[in-house]
């Protein structure tokens, strides 16, 4: 950013449990995402973003802090941020930004109660949010709370009663503001166990939609959930077209960074029993689009990328110092074409369902597991292991849909080989340990 320039506001929208192909920039025939699509095509889309964390909870705090889920200790669902952790609003404010947050926080110990403002992670100047909206809301009804603890009533489509409460935000914040907007949707409602698209939105997708190749042929939910799934995210598109017109009534869109990515993706039980919480495409590759100032023109980035890339790049864009605590780097460099779009990979963490890591690289993807630990069995011990086993290898060249698992077959041992090794000085930098990876076993699925 020039040093004679005002700083840009910042905008950032993430949705939960978002494929990346639901959008048209990234090849989704079914006009879902026209606002989005028009973003990419005139600033910056991240081809291959990977969550770094494929849970919400953990997932979100690594975007606030640029840390790994296991430096942070969120490595489930139920666990709190450490109130000591520096996030992405106290890096902000201290640099003279007015900083607010809407709707799905999901990183404090409260669920259904008030947020209290320890626990909030430096959001102070605007606040309507819920620790687990889930448990407040259901999709066309509920409240959250205010910063003063009161709830705030809505009766509307839970998407559309969010962006009121952004706009609301975005009128209430003084630049240069930095201001996060968390959807629940298109995430399942929980105790339903079902997606619900606001009313008619489905319908029109029932004859025909789209069916990504990783979930044909497959069993699972995606035929009875793909139709109310795309209704979601057509109007998370819609809304996100409102929040532009609320940046236009105030002069603001062309002074404002704007970004747009989900906490995963979903594989609709199509991978055993999960709609995520696995290192397959369908549950870590998401979308990731960025525009506005220092995006403009900005095209593609190819690179495989780990989100945890993101937080570097916000504070970057603003002219914010990045911290050394945060493991990514900016993307400006890659944008600017300063930096060679070439050579990403990206390290994934794994939780609840198992205690796993993963690599994706350009052509492959390698995954290990604990072989007798799951992360739901609670203690701090289970956020990793010092023994895990093969369980996964797919060349996505060849077999994008990750059907073929390459495994245990000798004649991949040499490319097996040399991933367990890169993956294991991920281990190593990010987490201290140097556990062991024992070759594939077929006894072990």
């Amino acid at each position: 950013m020039d040093n004679d320039a005002a700083p840009p506001n910042v905008l950032v929208v993430v949705t939960d449990q978002q494929r990346w192909d639901t959008v048209g920039a990234y090849g989704n025939p079914m006009d879902l995402t026209p606002t989005l699509d028009g973003l990419a095509a005139r600033g910056t889309r991240i081809d291959r973003a990977i969550s770094p964390q494929p849970l919400c909870t953990p997932f979100r705090a690594s975007f606030q802090t640029g840390k790994y889920a296991t430096e942070t200790g969120v490595w489930q669902g139920s666990t709190p941020l450490p109130t000591d952790e520096l996030t992405l609003a106290h890096r902000f404010a201290e640099a003279g930004y007015d900083v607010g947050y809407v709707g799905n926080w999901h990183l404090a110990s409260t669920f259904d109660e008030p947020v209290p403002p320890e626990e909030r992670g430096g959001y102070d100047d605007f606040w309507i949010a819920a620790d687990v909206p889930e448990f407040t809301t259901s999709p066309n009804e509920g409240h959250l709370y205010d910063a003063d603890g009161n709830a705030v009533e809505f009766d509307d489509y839970r998407v559309d009663a969010f962006t009121d409460f952004a706009i609301q935000g975005l009128e209430a914040l003084s630049e240069p503001f930095f201001l996060v907007v968390s959807y629940l949707e298109p995430h399942d409602q929980n105790e339903l166990w079902t997606f619900v698209a606001p009313d008619g939105y489905a319908e029109h997708h029932e004859t025909h939609p789209y069916v990504p190749p990783d979930l044909q042929g497959r069993p699972g939910e995606w035929f009875r959930e793909l139709p109310d799934y795309y209704g979601i995210v057509e109007r998370i598109d819609e809304c996100v077209a409102d929040l532009f017109d609320a940046l236009d009534a105030r002069g603001l869109r062309e002074d404002t960074v704007f970004a747009y990515t989900a906490d995963h993706g979903c594989h609709f039980r199509t991978r055993p029993g999960e709609y995520k919480r696995t290192p397959h495409e369908s549950a870590v590759r998401v979308p990731a689009i960025l525009s506005g100032p220092g995006f403009r023109n900005g095209g593609t980035i190819e690179r495989v990328t780990s989100l945890v890339d993101l937080p570097p790049t916000l504070l970057d864009a603003a002219g914010v110092d990045v911290p050394d605590a945060m493991h990514g780097d900016s993307l400006l460099p890659v944008v600017r074409r300063e930096e060679p779009d070439a050579d990403g990979e990206a390290f994934v963490q794994i939780s609840e369902s198992q205690v796993g890591r993963a690599l994706r690289t350009d052509r492959w993807k390698y995954a290990v597991a604990a072989p007798s630990m799951t992360g739901w069995r609670g203690g701090s011990s289970e956020r990793s292991s010092d023994l895990y086993v093969e369980r996964y290898l797919y060349d996505l060249q060849r077999d994008p849909e990750e059907s073929v698992n390459l495994a245990g077959r000798p004649s991949y041992r040499n490319v097996a080989d040399d991933l367990r090794e890169r993956l294991l000085a991920y281990i190593a930098d990010v987490e201290g340990e140097t556990p062991r990876i024992k070759p594939y076993d077929k006894g072990f699925p």
